[in-house]
């Protein structure tokens, strides 16, 4: 079955099984800062499962690749 949902920030945190309310994204967004030369799918409070799902989205310019950059950017 082909993926057709709009993804936003909302979509995405959810998708990594994270608070997807725009409190808890901010919260997480927060209390997450990457330094500037580390990209978001390689931070360390990812899990195993997170962290191979931004890769992947990242890696194969996938419908989530925009809004894995837009968190990049916010983590930032």
């Amino acid at each position: 079955m082909m993926d057709t949902q709009t993804h936003n920030l909302s979509t995405l945190f959810a998708q990594l099984g994270l608070p997807e309310d725009p409190a808890g994204i901010d919260s997480f967004i927060r209390e997450h800062p990457l330094p500037p030369d580390m990209l978001v799918a390689d931070a360390p409070f990812w899990n195993q499962t997170q962290a191979k799902f931004l890769h992947d989205a990242l890696r194969e310019d996938s419908d989530w690749a925009e809004m894995v950059d837009e968190l990049n950017v916010r983590l930032h």
